[in-house]
């Protein structure tokens, strides 16, 4: 990563910036980002820290599930970010929604999760790291333990 970068909503209404420029983006192929975006979600993997939101007035955050929360613009609907709520060596990591970047260039897709429930017509060309259900479950679980050590 290098140089601040910004992004936000599609109204506006929700504008951030990045510290640093991402390298690469990740697909998420899961059943609950396929609901949360209408197909897959393209992310950003963001430290805390790394982010500062002009304003939070628009941010409608829910619990997604028991370990984390989902973000969107409560105003015109654009998907922000998912974060890892649970305590752990990973808390407050954030999958920034890659469309919500006012660019995207430089960026190159670099790993895509779950995609053993990855529909057969979704593919992209050239490698990339791949990680099942069973990967992603494992890292996080690694990251709760770790916390406990």
């Amino acid at each position: 990563m290098s140089d601040a970068v910004t992004g936000g909503c599609l109204c506006g209404a929700v504008r951030y910036t990045l510290s640093k420029k991402p390298d690469a983006f990740g697909a998420c192929h899961c059943n609950m980002c396929r609901r949360w975006t209408g197909g897959i979600e393209l992310g950003v993997q963001v430290m805390p820290g790394d982010i500062t939101f002009d304003d939070e007035t628009h941010i409608k955050p829910f619990k997604s599930s028991d370990w984390a929360e989902r973000a969107f613009c409560d105003t015109c609907g654009t998907s922000l970010y998912w974060r890892l709520t649970a305590p752990g060596a990973m808390h407050g990591m954030m999958a920034l929604s890659a469309g919500s970047l006012d660019s995207l260039e430089g960026m190159v897709l670099d790993h895509e999760v779950y995609v053993d429930h990855k529909p057969a017509a979704y593919e992209f060309a050239g490698d990339r790291k791949q990680m099942t259900e069973a990967d992603v479950m494992a890292m996080v679980q690694g990251s709760l333990e770790g916390d406990a050590q």
